[in-house]
């Protein structure tokens, strides 16, 4: 793996996925690109995984909870080495793994299939709690669209993680403020999600999300709580990095078109 500063894997992170929709004329750019620091960071700095081995029985996990957002992950796997990068090319089509959502049985790298909003988080609950009996010394990332905390099932996991203690959890809201149909705080408000997660039980931080420096220090910061699940509510920009898509609620599931598509990599250059 060559070595890059992690704003430069996030850059190519938003490039991959631009090329991928572009050339599938369907996907989610906006959640994609505002999630792609986090990825990076993950990916290039801080879960201890092996692209050799997707399956070691030691390794942390990650539940792309926002399942929509698979552009990023897609593009993050292939450039960790778990596929080669030309796979990307065949997002959606036909045949082809690299579906619309992530699917674990297919899909090297991928620890869990979603797409269905609410459920990640359980998921990751029973992984954290799973690894603990097992006695493994690994953690349990979740990333969390900030619509999907309209999503009842979310605050069921949130309190069974602060029951068990489940402190090898550290999950991410991808907090950008929009959602397909507007503003989070227009369709339903999850609003106020820190007073929230803390009051269910959580250790909570909140930071830039797209600021490389802050996402490390608030995941080892996590780390250091020993009776606490860890929520950072990372504050975004949906469509980040591409002018004509940053906060535009119509780039949730809208793909570029080839000249769009070309604008966003001279801006990603």
């Amino acid at each position: 793996m060559p070595e890059k500063p992690i704003t430069e894997w996030a850059k190519e992170i938003r490039r991959q996925t631009i090329s991928m929709l572009a050339a599938s004329a369907s996907g989610h750019p906006g959640g994609s690109l505002s999630l792609a620091d986090i990825l990076a960071v993950l990916y290039f700095d801080k879960m201890n995984i092996d692209p050799q081995n997707p399956t070691w029985e030691k390794r942390d996990r990650l539940v792309l909870c926002k399942g929509h957002a698979a552009p990023a992950l897609y593009a993050a796997l292939a450039l960790r080495g778990y596929f080669p990068l030309e796979e990307l090319a065949n997002l959606r089509k036909l045949g082809s793994k690299l579906q619309g959502h992530p699917d674990m049985k297919k899909v090297p790298g991928v620890d869990m299939s979603t797409g269905s909003l609410g459920q990640g988080l359980s998921v990751a609950c029973g992984m954290a709690l799973a690894a603990r009996l097992d006695q493994k010394d690994c953690y349990i990332y979740a990333a969390l669209g900030d619509g999907e905390n309209q999503e009842g099932q979310v605050w069921e996991a949130s309190m069974l993680a602060a029951h068990y203690k489940l402190s090898n959890l550290i999950a991410f809201i991808d907090h950008n403020g929009l959602q397909i149909d507007g503003l989070t705080t227009d369709v339903m408000s999850p609003e106020p999600l820190e007073e929230k997660w803390r009051a269910f039980g959580w250790f909570v931080q909140r930071i830039d999300g797209h600021d490389p420096v802050a996402i490390a220090q608030a995941i080892e910061t996590a780390k250091g709580q020993k009776d606490k699940p860890a929520m950072i509510i990372a504050d975004t920009v949906k469509g980040k990095g591409v002018s004509f898509m940053e906060n535009v609620a119509g780039w949730h599931g809208q793909a570029p078109k080839a000249e769009q598509a070309e604008q966003a990599l001279q801006e990603l250059a």
